[in-house]
This record gives structure tokens, C-alpha cells and sequence, in this order.
């Protein structure tokens, strides 16, 4: 961990490096970020194990990960429990509350140093934060949102600001207005030509 990010982490930045123990497939397995650069990452951080909202969001991020394998795109969640934790709620039927088997890694952060170093630990709960970062095949942080404990994410919206990341950086001389889609115009940010994107919109 490098102590620079450490509360002043922004989006344009190198997303900091780590090295942590993850259940994969209901097995411990080491990963490090760096092991998914030339794909984007959609790295997200809930709070605890075992809880509420979290297993609404991590199954439905799993139940849609076709759709970001697709996009070149990796999920990994993170929470400050242990990798037994985890894999104990992996085995937990999801009408019992757990999360069942799961398309991608749930990550242990047990001493906090990702939490830390994504600037998204709660010190008072002593918790992460509903952070989620969106991190482009260079390694480098394009979006990040923070939600507070006891309101959850939106995985449409999630893709929807990856498309429109992967969108203008295939087509550099393009932005995407509010709302982009797919297959939506898009405008080029110049003072004369922006006209015909506004003028085609009233």
C-alpha cells in the first residue's frame, strides 16, 4: 500500500495495488490487482458478511456477470471479513441469507489495508464504506461512487458508466451526455460542432 492514496484517492489515478486472500469458487486463493491489468475491474466494498443489504447486491452483481465478462470486465467484492467468513456465507443457501456460489472472488480485507488505501473504511463502524470503483485495463481509477451503510447499489447503472467509460475510450474525440446508452448519440466537445448534439436533442 502506498500511504499517498491514503485519503486523497481520485478517480484519473493508478488504482492502488494489493495482494489479498479471496474465496474463488470455494476455494482460498491468493490475487493481487495487478493480475487483472489488460482487463477493466469493477472492484466494490460492502460492509460485513452476513448481513442485510449486502447479499441483495453481491448476488445481483453475480447473477450478472455474463454481462461484464462481455465487457472484459472482472468483479471483486470486498469486505473487511475473514476468507472463512466468506466461505461460510457462500455455503449459506440465499434464502437463508447467504449468498450461495458466486461468479466471482469475495476478497478478505480482514486488517483493512484496501479499505484504507480506497479511502472507504468507516473508522467509527469499523467497516468499509459502499464503495465501488470502476478501473480500466491500464489500472487506472475512471469512476468511483461511496454510499452509506444502509442503501445499496445499482448494477444497471454500474454497467451503464462502464459502457460509456469503454465508449469514449475507444472514440476519443466523443463525450457521452447524461444518461448515455448504448447506441445513444454522443457529442464531440468542441464549442461549434456541440451545437449540432443540442440541436438535435430539443
Amino acid at each position: 500500500m502506498t500511504s499517498q492514496t491514503e485519503g486523497c484517492l481520485r478517480v484519473g489515478q493508478a488504482a492502488p495495488d494489493f495482494t489479498a486472500t479471496a474465496v474463488v469458487d470455494q476455494e482460498f486463493k491468493t490475487i493481487k490487482l495487478s493480475d487483472y491489468r489488460g482487463k477493466y475491474v469493477v472492484l466494490f466494498f460492502y460492509p460485513l458478511d452476513f448481513t442485510f443489504v449486502c447479499p441483495t447486491e453481491i448476488t445481483a452483481f453475480s447473477d450478472r456477470y455474463g454481462e461484464f465478462k462481455e465487457l472484459n470486465t472482472e468483479i471483486l467484492g470486498v469486505s473487511v471479513d475473514s476468507e472463512f467468513s466468506h466461505l461460510a456465507w457462500i455455503q449459506t443457501d440465499r434464502k437463508m441469507g447467504g449468498v450461495g456460489d458466486l461468479n466471482y472472488p469475495l476478497v478478505s480485507d480482514i486488517k483493512k489495508d484496501i479499505s484504507t488505501a480506497y479511502n472507504v473504511l468507516d473508522p467509527d463502524a469499523g467497516v468499509a464504506l459502499r464503495g465501488l470503483f470502476l478501473i480500466d485495463k491500464d489500472g487506472v481509477i475512471q469512476h468511483a461512487t461511496v454510499n452509506n451503510l444502509s442503501f445499496g447499489r445499482n448494477v444497471d447503472e454500474t454497467l451503464r458508466v462502464l459502457q460509456a467509460i469503454q465508449y469514449v475510450q475507444s472514440h476519443p474525440d466523443e463525450v457521452c451526455p447524461a444518461g448515455w446508452q448504448p447506441g445513444d448519440k454522443t457529442m464531440t466537445p468542441d464549442p461549434v460542432k456541440s451545437k449540432e448534439f443540442f440541436a438535435s436533442v430539443q
